[in-house]
């Protein structure tokens, strides 16, 4: 009987885990069906979902390992529509309308082409794909193709980030402190990435100092389940992915690791250190109630989701051998031909 007895009690635990398991699946399979739902929060989710789920769904758990990741920015495929990871980039940058602040940089202007044309070689735009953070472009994209009313797009978090604090009235979100907040889908996460440790307190002051410039990190929270919280950003560990954190019953940030001065440095020697959910985590903007989004603008599903980038036909930083005329300087009228150009990029 004693036997019995412990018997039932192991299958019932064995149960009770197993339902938790379930509890805690991830939801984006699902979401990334929804990117016409009514509510905004759910489409924001649903399109983040579904980025993640075209790279393959790499991700970081909730004890800060990378437990998964197949597809890196600058590889030429691996996606799982057989697309290059790099021309998604490029892809994202150019949709989102942000190459444009950026076209000083060395081969921001050959993105226009390489987004779009998969027989272009696009060096130039593989190189700035790699070079420059595109993290901030990827929330951008997420936001304008989820229809987020009073979102302004940024290559920067920080403009965002200080909207929410500056200009609450106009922003679609409110500027909270991370650990405080109740976490809900269609919040946004956001850490500083600076040596120095800024914290809530330090990026409020930082904000309301007047500082131009913050560089910064911020995903998407797409899932509140099981005592997890699920959020995807661009350019996670070179990828899109998703970061898995622990949240109480209230639906809080519990245990979060965030950084602070004198931490001790991951090595080989301090594994037990090394955490890649470790960040100077300084805000969570909270997305704001379906009716007062509203109030900045239309909330139901766009008609027409951006329109796709059209390809340029002439380039500015060109390669030889790709065939597309370079753009005529001031003055000219006709492009020049590309068997006029030097070798290599110009």
């Amino acid at each position: 009987m004693m036997f019995a007895g412990w018997k039932r009690l192991v299958i019932a635990m064995l149960l009770l885990a197993s339902s938790h398991a379930a509890l805690a699946a991830d939801q984006c399979p699902a979401l990334s069906q929804r990117q016409s739902d009514a509510q905004v929060a759910i489409r924001i989710a649903a399109v983040a979902c579904d980025e993640h789920l075209r790279w393959n769904r790499p991700f970081i758990d909730a004890d800060g390992r990378l437990a998964s990741l197949t597809a890196y920015e600058a590889e030429d495929n691996g996606l799982k529509d057989g697309g290059a990871p790099w021309r998604k980039v490029a892809y994202y940058w150019q949709s989102s309308g942000l190459l444009g602040p950026l076209a000083f940089k060395s081969g921001a202007s050959d993105c226009n082409h390489a987004a779009m044309n998969a027989s272009y070689p696009g060096l130039g735009c593989r190189s700035f794909v790699v070079d420059n953070p595109w993290s901030a472009a990827f929330i951008s994209w997420v936001m304008q193709r989820a229809g987020v009313p009073g979102f302004t797009s940024s290559p920067n978090h920080y403009e965002y980030v200080r909207a929410a604090r500056s200009n609450p009235t106009g922003s679609p979100y409110l500027f909270t402190e991370p650990m405080a907040a109740t976490l809900a889908v269609g919040d946004m996460l956001c850490y500083v990435r600076s040596n120095r440790v800024y914290g809530f307190d330090g990026l409020v002051k930082a904000i309301d100092g007047g500082a131009t410039s913050l560089p910064m990190h911020c995903d998407a929270i797409v899932a509140i389940d099981g005592g997890k919280a699920y959020t995807i950003g661009g350019n996670v560990q070179q990828a899109v992915g998703m970061r898995i954190l622990n949240v109480n019953a209230n639906g809080q940030l519990w245990g979060l690791p965030r950084r602070s001065d004198g931490d001790v440095v991951c090595s080989p020697d301090t594994a037990g250190y090394c955490n890649f959910n470790r960040q100077d985590w300084a805000a969570l903007l909270k997305l704001k109630p379906q009716d007062e989004l509203a109030k900045l603008g239309p909330v139901t599903p766009p008609a027409l989701l951006p329109a796709p980038p059209v390809p340029q036909t002439c380039c500015v930083n060109c390669v030889v051998g790709s065939g597309v005329p370079r753009c005529p300087a001031q003055g000219d009228s006709q492009p020049v031909q590309p068997q006029n150009l030097l070798q290599g990029s110009q």
